[in-house]
């Protein structure tokens, strides 16, 4: 199985670099399935429905949210009828939506899609190890899935590296997602779990965090209230990692996706092979 995730969709920017891209990737690279984080993907706060289908007919198979899950307040209605859209599974008890879905692809495999936040530096949450546990032990990997993807919303690195630790041997692939700056770490872990601290962000990186510059710098500067930050509206860059995953639904290749201006390129080479 072909798999690709993409990091934090960032504005439209974000937006147009993944629906312009991702459909001639999937062809090229025969991706069986993609998920995409889409928490920043209303103008950096949220996620509202048409931009969610948007994702979908682009090519995502599922979308992952965060911190920013109901930014937009039609998410606390659409999420329920959206079976693709994953919110933090470790929300208290009664929030709209699902922490899991599981997808299948065209050749008829389950791909289980778990999305959780961490508690370090972001609020205060229900456990995140309890609510993946939970999830996964009601679909295996090798039994009720073909494939596990864990996205990790979290802002410390310690926290998502305990994450791909706990999990390895039990999930495809363990990826952090929040901070929109990809790591250099991806790996396959000794049980077979690829890995990744952060795959970045889908946005202009002509920016701080996928926002215009000015107002973030006048803050950190002059530590006052001042405008609102506004969405960088350069040319967008695709970040994620691509995982190749064998019958036992373990990882066995592993490439950062970097694909736009302003960072170094990175692709799967090895799916161009033949």
């Amino acid at each position: 199985m072909r798999l690709l995730f993409l990091g934090d969709v960032v504005g439209r920017s974000g937006r147009t670099a993944v629906c312009e891209q991702l459909p001639r990737l999937r062809e090229r690279w025969r991706l069986d399935c993609v998920v995409v984080n889409g928490e920043n993907a209303a103008g950096g706060f949220g996620i509202s429905e048409s931009i969610c289908d948007e994702l979908i007919q682009a090519g995502a198979d599922a979308v992952t949210l965060g911190n920013h899950s109901f930014d937009q307040r039609e998410a606390l209605v659409f999420i329920a009828r959206q079976p693709r859209l994953v919110r933090p599974a470790n929300y208290p008890p009664g929030t709209p939506g699902r922490g899991a879905t599981v997808v299948e692809t065209q050749g008829g495999a389950r791909v289980l899609v778990v999305n959780v936040m961490g508690r370090v530096f972001l609020d205060a949450m229900d456990d995140p190890f309890a609510a993946v546990e939970r999830e996964i032990m009601a679909c295996p990997l090798g039994a009720a899935a073909d494939a596990v993807v864990v996205d990790v919303h979290a802002e410390a690195t310690s926290e998502k590296q305990a994450f791909g630790h706990y999990l390895d041997g039990r999930a495809s692939l363990v990826v952090g997602t929040h901070t929109h700056t990809p790591t250099a770490d991806h790996r396959i872990l000794p049980g077979g779990t690829a890995y990744m601290s952060d795959a970045g962000m889908c946005g202009d990186y002509d920016s701080v965090i996928g926002m215009q510059k000015d107002e973030p710098i006048r803050r950190m500067i002059q530590k006052t209230p001042g405008s609102r930050w506004e969405v960088a509206t350069g040319e967008g860059t695709l970040s994620g990692i691509a995982v190749e995953i064998d019958a036992r639904g373990l990882a066995t290749r592993v490439a950062a996706l970097r694909l736009g201006p302003h960072l170094e390129e990175s692709a799967p080479h090895f799916w161009d092979e033949g």
